[in-house]
């Protein structure tokens, strides 16, 4: 792994709002933590192979959650609910236009049908065409330009009426 690559996964790791990354690989181990006040610490040290050994990890249960009332977010979650929500396929970056001096593919507003393409996704240096898989109106874009998206995570809003 070259500086370039690992540059380039400080950048990702910082948009992407985690708070550490780990990586190990053949003969690298590389460890990116992101703090409060926005420091990155990048450890690289050599990887010696050690015998795996499978402990007894015990599980811990979650907080219980407590409902909290009915507030005007809350209402404009019930609005939503009559749209359909496009989400990502893949892990990768979201962008909204096939190249920088392109236009975006939809906006606000944009009639849309089943095919279109809505978003490219970046993964390993690919770029992913995502299409709709529905007919309807862009009601709103959930994802800024350039941000990085994980698996299933909801891109656009769309009015199917």
């Amino acid at each position: 792994m070259d500086i370039k690559e690992i540059q380039n996964l400080i950048r990702f790791v910082a948009k992407s709002g985690a708070s550490e990354v780990k990586l190990e690989m053949d003969d690298v181990k590389i460890t990116i933590k992101t703090g409060s006040d926005d420091t990155t610490i990048v450890q690289q040290v050599p990887v010696q192979a050690a015998p795996v050994m499978h402990q007894q990890v015990p599980m811990h249960q979650p907080a219980p959650v407590q409902e909290a009332p009915a507030t005007p977010a809350a209402n404009a979650t019930t609005e939503d609910s009559k749209y359909i929500t496009i989400k990502s396929p893949i892990i990768g970056t979201f962008y909204r236009k096939p190249s920088p001096d392109k236009p975006v593919f939809v906006e606000v507003g944009t009639d849309i049908k089943e095919g279109d393409v809505l978003c490219v996704i970046e993964a390993m240096k690919l770029f992913n065409e995502i299409e709709s898989e529905i007919s309807g109106k862009i009601v709103k874009v959930l994802v800024d330009d350039a941000s990085p998206v994980e698996f299933d995570q909801p891109l656009f809003l769309v009015d199917p009426s």
